[in-house]
């Protein structure tokens, strides 16, 4: 059997357009479709459920649905489903959280302590509805990217549009160098800029050699560079590693400034 896609829902408007897109998400994935709903009262849920459902069919209609009501919290219900889920689609805010807030609680955490890749459904929807015709990823130095860079090339192969691949560096003060310097002159790098986005695709573009790729080497830090390139992509990857010894992912100051800021919606998908 087919592992499913899952949406978080709370009826909240932010919750209905991740129904939106996990329902295109599916369709395009050819994957059936799962809303999960934590709930205290049988009545509520039931008009959440049934309003997202049939929001679901109507964008979707083809995509086996299904749905649940979960007693638990809703971070830790979505977390055990996400051990059996394709990836799990969230809103960016949910009906429990403040004015103000940029990212809901809920989404927050499933994404610090997800074992599939999560999906934060936001911006407009230009970007909500793959305008664009692009999938961004960011490649780090290090082994964080791996995963990202499977999962993007994936989106963007599903989605027949190019996949753009940006590398954000920084020369160490009063150094004379390129993104193909040579190492010992790239203090602040293992690897020259140039090979640090070779290697990251090289393996992946052998397993999808029909892709479209390009590569961005972006001399600035590496949030802007990726808020700007993601001004003009339906969906921004990017990777996380695990922690250490504890569960959940290492998301760091970067995706954590993306979930919150980002023009689009935002994979995190966590390293294998």
């Amino acid at each position: 059997m087919t592992i499913p896609l899952v949406v978080g829902v709370d009826g909240s408007e932010g919750s209905l357009e991740a129904v939106d897109w996990a329902a295109d998400e599916a369709a395009r994935h050819g994957v059936p479709l799962r809303l999960l709903h934590a709930a205290a009262g049988e009545r509520e849920a039931s008009e959440v459920v049934d309003a997202a459902s049939a929001r679901a069919r109507r964008r979707a209609p083809a995509v086996p649905l299904s749905s649940e009501v979960s007693r638990e919290d809703a971070a830790s219900a979505l977390i055990d489903i996400g051990r059996n889920a394709f990836a799990l689609v969230l809103g960016s805010r949910g009906s429990g959280d403040l004015d103000g807030m940029l990212l809901g609680s809920v989404s927050l955490g499933v994404v610090a302590r997800a074992d599939c890749p999560v999906v934060v459904v936001r911006g407009t929807v230009e970007h909500r509805d793959a305008r664009f015709g692009s999938v961004v990823v960011g490649v780090e130095d290090g082994e964080g990217s791996g995963t990202a860079v499977d999962f993007a090339l994936r989106e963007a192969r599903v989605r027949r549009c190019r996949l753009v691949a940006v590398h954000a560096w920084s020369a160490p003060s009063g150094a004379c160098t390129t993104p193909q310097a040579p190492s010992w002159v790239m203090e602040a790098h293992r690897r020259p800029p140039a090979q640090v986005l070779d290697d990251a695709l090289r393996d992946p573009t052998a397993r999808y050699r029909d892709a479209s790729v390009s590569r961005q080497l972006i001399e600035k830090p590496a949030r802007p560079a990726l808020l700007e390139a993601a001004s003009t992509a339906d969906l921004l990857v990017v990777g996380a590693r695990r922690r250490l010894g504890h569960p959940g992912l290492q998301l760091g100051l970067i995706n954590h400034a993306l979930l919150h800021h980002a023009p689009c919606p935002v994979a995190v998908v966590p390293q294998r």
